[in-house]
């Protein structure tokens, strides 16, 4: 079962191969993302998060997941040295932390059902799961010059990889240590991680360090990392090239 649908601003898909995923498997997938994004988006002024910026809400009275998403968040900002932060002149989006907590989320939904072979892709950040047709998924990096290309294939399984760029969004991430400055050493940034919540959250602060971004993603245990720069060059962290399909 395959379903590409748009939601938070970009094309989701999720694919189940098991044989017993029905159309109503994922239906509910699709439904907790709908009401994530009712809850988190920053376009919606219903939603908690706008209710928070307006100061109509306080934290503590908003709901568990929001509570989650602010430590969370936090939590992140002190492992990073302060290079994820939600806040930004005074306003909270924490769009840089949610979509993988909530892909990440959805797919521990289908493993708790007891599907075992599946993927979501939400705008580039995938969640994989088991295999198809007995090896490993096989994920893109794509060209942030030439979006029809792919410069690397992947072979992952039970992982997720997310990647942070301008090449879709433009100039989206800021440095909090400067954010009048725009990043533009860094082109983009894949981060590879045990699920694709650790994965996007350390490739959203590693792509505000700039260059020094892909070191980071060296010292982290557990990750790998494969940037490209403004001038098209590629640097990559030393246990990358396992993932790397060879032809």
């Amino acid at each position: 079962m395959k379903d590409t649908r748009l939601l938070m601003g970009m094309p989701i898909t999720v694919e189940v191969l098991d044989a017993a995923a029905t159309e109503a498997t994922l239906e509910q997938v699709f439904d907790y993302l709908i009401a994530v994004e009712e809850r988190f988006s920053t376009y919606k002024a219903n939603s908690e998060i706008s209710q928070i910026n307006r100061g109509e809400l306080a934290v503590e009275h908003s709901s568990a997941d929001m509570q989650t998403i602010m430590a969370l968040s936090e939590q992140t900002r002190k492992e990073t040295q302060g290079y994820f932060d939600i806040y930004h002149n005074g306003h909270c989006d924490p769009s840089g932390i949610v979509k993988g907590w909530a892909i990440h989320n959805a797919a521990s939904m289908l493993k708790e059902q007891g599907f075992q072979n599946f993927y979501i892709d939400a705008g580039g950040d995938v969640q994989v799961a088991g295999s198809k047709d007995g090896r490993p998924w096989r994920i893109g990096i794509r060209n942030p010059f030439n979006r029809n290309q792919n410069v690397k294939i992947l072979t992952l399984t039970d992982q997720g990889i997310a990647t942070s760029g301008t090449a879709i969004r433009g100039q989206h991430i800021y440095n909090p240590h400067d954010p009048q400055k725009q990043l533009q050493d860094v082109v983009s940034i894949s981060v590879i991680g045990s699920n694709v919540y650790e994965a996007d959250r350390f490739a959203t602060a590693a792509f505000a360090m700039g260059e020094k971004g892909i070191h980071f993603i060296e010292k982290l245990a557990g990750f790998e990392g494969y940037m490209i720069d403004s001038h098209a060059r590629a640097t990559y962290t030393s246990g990358f090239e396992r993932y790397v399909l060879k032809s």
